[in-house]
C-alpha cells in the first residue's frame, strides 16, 4: 500500500532519534515535530486522492492513520509526563509513575466496549467506526486539538491511536519503574555515604544555565550523560531542588539580552581574579 511508506519513513527517523540522544524531553519534542509533519503530509494526500473503495477507507482509518497518529499522541503525552516528573527521591517518582499508569489504564476502562471490539479484531461495525462522516466528539477527550475535521477523521480512528500510544507509554513507564526500583535497592547499601556539606547559594536559574552549558560542551562523560543525570548530581551535591529545569531552560532560550548571563559573569570574575594576581 502506498501509504505504508509514510509509516516506514517516520519509524526510520524516530529510530535515528532514539539513537541520537538520551535526553527524554528533547526526544519527545522532536518526536512530536516529526509525527506532526507526517500526519500533515498524510492528510494532504488523503484529501487530494481519496479512496478507491469503502474497504480501502476502512483499512486506512483502522490501521494506517493510527500507526502514525499514535506516535504523535505518545510523544505529546510522554513530554507531559516527564516534564512534570518529580526530581526528588525514588519513592516520589515511583508513586508518580504508578499514578500515570493508572490514569492511562483508566482510558481503557472508560472505552471498554470499543477497546474489546478492537482488541479481538472484530469488523462487524467497521463501517460505523472507520468511515468518514459525523465524528463522535466524546472519543477525543484530551486530544481535541488533533485534526478532527470530517475529511480526515472517523468516529474511532483517534481512539485506536490512543490505545496504541497508551500501550507504548505503559511499557515505557514500567521500564522506568523497574530502573528506579533497582536503583533504590542498590542505594540502600550505599546510604552510609555522608551527604555533601556544600550548598548552592546562587539562583536556581544560574545553576541550570551552568548545567546546560556543561551538557552542551560534552565535558561530562564525553557528552554521553543526559541532562537529568547531571541535574540530579548537582541537586544531590549542592543540596538544592532545581524543580522543572527544562522549563527554566526554555526561559533562558527566550531571553532577549544575553542567553549566557551567568556564564558571562563567571568569565569576568575569573579574568578579574587573574589580573589581580598578576599585578
Amino acid at each position: 500500500m502506498e501509504y505504508q511508506k509514510f509509516i516506514s519513513e517516520l519509524e526510520t527517523e524516530l529510530d535515528q532519534l532514539e539513537i541520537r540522544t538520551d535526553d527524554i524531553l528533547f526526544k519527545a519534542e522532536a518526536g512530536i515535530s516529526l509525527s506532526n509533519k507526517y500526519i500533515k503530509q498524510l492528510r494532504k494526500k488523503v484529501i487530494s486522492k481519496g479512496f478507491e473503495s469503502v474497504d480501502a477507507e476502512i483499512k486506512f482509518f483502522k490501521y494506517t492513520k493510527p500507526q502514525i497518529l499514535s506516535k504523535l499522541i505518545y510523544y505529546a503525552k510522554l513530554f507531559s509526563i516527564e516534564s512534570k516528573r518529580p526530581r526528588s527521591s525514588s519513592k516520589f517518582q515511583l508513586k508518580y509513575l504508578n499514578q500515570n499508569i493508572n490514569k492511562l489504564q483508566q482510558f481503557f476502562h472508560d472505552n471498554l466496549s470499543f477497546y474489546n471490539y478492537y482488541r479481538r479484531g472484530a469488523s462487524t461495525l467497521d463501517e460505523l467506526y472507520f468511515v468518514r462522516g459525523e465524528t463522535d466528539i466524546r472519543a477525543f477527550t484530551d486530544y481535541i486539538n488533533i485534526q478532527t475535521d470530517i475529511q480526515f477523521s472517523t468516529p474511532q480512528d483517534i481512539t485506536v491511536a490512543i490505545i496504541i500510544a497508551y500501550d507504548m507509554l505503559i511499557v515505557y513507564l514500567q521500564q522506568e519503574i523497574a530502573k528506579l526500583e533497582n536503583q533504590y535497592d542498590s542505594s540502600k547499601t550505599k546510604n552510609m555515604k555522608q551527604s555533601s556539606n556544600l550548598f548552592w547559594t546562587g539562583s536556581k536559574t544560574e545553576l541550570i544555565e551552568l548545567i546546560y552549558a556543561l551538557h552542551s560542551s560534552g565535558a561530562i562523560n564525553s557528552g554521553t550523560a543526559d541532562i537529568k543525570e547531571i541535574a540530579t548530581f548537582f541537586e544531590s551535591n549542592f543540596n538544592i531542588e532545581l524543580g522543572n529545569y527544562y522549563h527554566t531552560f526554555i526561559e533562558i532560550r527566550a531571553r532577549k539580552c544575553s542567553k549566557t548571563k551567568f556564564l558571562d559573569r563567571l568569565t569576568q570574575a575569573l579574568i578579574k581574579r587573574c589580573n589581580e594576581l598578576d599585578e
